[in-house]
């Protein structure tokens, strides 16, 4: 069966597929106010700690498992522990991801729409002196949001339908260099900006006596859901890792390129919230309300700058946007594929399907369904808040525990080193070992009950 199954090309256009999946909208929406709303550079430390000491025994783990078993998320628990109950956790992170994809292709919709606007009317400030009011009138129309999330949708659908290589690959390949190139652009222009300066300063100088308890686990959990950790999409692409590849260095280098460009996005944005004098933490409403103000303002004296600015930063958002929804997507084709023998354009077919019924009623719930409630949340709320804190945290738990206690020492050893050739491999595997047997799972406890009870 192995020999059957696409595979990427070599170690790169791994990387950049696991990347891809990993950088998406957490970070240049997530992560940029998470920063100003929890102590600015201490809050990066303690990230970036979080990022090697955490979520990289947690990542190596999933992928661990999706490389030595060459399968999916349930056809690769039931290959490493047949007749057990672990087949449970591939059916989880068969499901995770395809709740997460409904919702946030939602939000893709939106980056969608917001990209229109930037190279058609631009943003303007309006008689209140904000833009902010435009974006509730828009979420709340029922229209237009549905159509940008049948888009998105649909455009993940594509690129997916096309295979591992021609379509996933392929898209990376372009997207990801793109990216990178665009957030440094944005970056430069905001370091340019007046004012710039006291944004770089909060960025680099560390004020430890805002760091909290709930701080400290917030920046546990942004390491932790940033890589996209938990619901089976670093599996499942580790599964179409050539067999000889080195886990080790894969996985390094996918956290250094989300670790990268994490931080740069945050210098594309603080500097432009500081000079345009707004308050750092701004919160959710980051990219869709201050960030057009922040386009708004500067198109008063320089419009044509503005708006080239403005369209680069949304051309980043669908790009980052794509890069993880399709990783999401390939989950539910990969299990229909391989599980239950569809071909992969009705497999593809079959999760637009679903996706986008479910993601038109979070759409929806913004407007015509606000009304409806589940636990007092929307469905929206209720979606995101129900695989942010149970089901990503709970799929990373027993990840780490199926790896950590369920698999043979000697068979992680055997895919941590290479089947034994890698010596420097060997040499760390005991602190990868003990991150991974006592520390993740205790920090992924910390984690969820941070989130239950705050």
């Amino acid at each position: 069966m192995a020999g059957r199954r696409e595979l990427f090309g070599g170690r790169t256009a791994a990387i950049l597929a696991l990347a891809g999946s990993a950088i998406g909208l957490g970070n240049i929406w997530r992560f940029p106010y998470m920063v100003g709303q929890t102590g600015g550079a201490a809050f990066i430390i303690i990230y970036l700690a979080s990022c090697l000491l955490l979520s990289l025994p947690i990542f190596l783990a999933e992928a661990i498992i999706g490389h030595r078993a060459q399968a999916g998320t349930f056809g690769a628990m039931e290959r490493l522990a047949p007749g057990t109950k672990w087949k449970w956790l591939g059916l989880l992170t068969v499901l995770s991801p395809l709740v997460i994809l409904s919702y946030y292709s939602v939000v893709g919709g939106w980056s969608i729409d917001y990209l229109w606007r930037s190279l058609s009317a631009g943003f303007r400030l309006g008689a209140d002196g904000s833009v902010s009011s435009d974006f509730g009138r828009f979420i709340t129309s029922p229209w237009v949001p549905l159509l940008c999330h049948t888009l998105f949708l649909g455009g993940c659908a594509w690129i997916v339908s096309a295979g591992v290589k021609s379509g996933i690959e392929k898209f990376n390949k372009v997207t990801m260099p793109l990216l990178f190139v665009l957030i440094v652009i944005i970056m430069v222009y905001s370091l340019s900006l007046p004012g710039a300066s006291a944004g770089v300063e909060y960025l680099v100088k560390p004020d430890f006596s805002r760091i909290t308890p709930s701080a400290v686990a917030a920046a546990m959990g942004q390491s932790f859901f940033s890589l996209s950790l938990g619901v089976g999409t670093i599996l499942t692409y580790s599964s179409y890792i050539h067999e000889k590849e080195n886990i080790l260095v894969t996985g390094v280098g996918t956290v250094g390129f989300d670790l990268l460009f994490a931080l740069i996005a945050g210098f594309a944005i603080m500097p432009a919230v500081f000079a345009a004098g707004i308050e750092p933490g701004a919160g959710p409403g980051l990219i869709f309300e201050t960030l057009p103000y922040i386009f708004a303002k500067m198109g008063a004296s320089a419009p044509w700058l503005s708006g080239a600015v403005a369209v680069l930063f949304f051309v980043t958002i669908v790009c980052a946007a794509f890069t993880s929804a399709i990783s999401m997507f390939e989950v539910g084709v990969a299990y229909l594929v391989e599980q239950r023998g569809v071909s992969r354009r009705r497999a593809t077919l079959l999760v637009f399907a679903a996706t986008w019924l479910l993601g038109a009623l979070c759409s929806l719930s913004f407007g015509p369904l606000s009304g409806v409630r589940f636990f007092g949340r929307t469905l929206f709320e209720f979606c995101d808040f129900l695989t942010s804190n149970f089901l990503m945290t709970f799929g990373g738990l027993l990840f780490v525990l199926f790896v950590g206690w369920k698999m043979p020492r000697a068979a992680v050893r055997d895919e941590f080193t290479s089947g034994g050739t890698s010596r420097f491999n060997a040499a760390v595997f005991d602190a990868f070992w003990f991150l991974l047997r006592y520390v993740a799972p205790l920090a992924i406890v910390v984690i969820f009950l941070t989130n239950f009870f705050a």
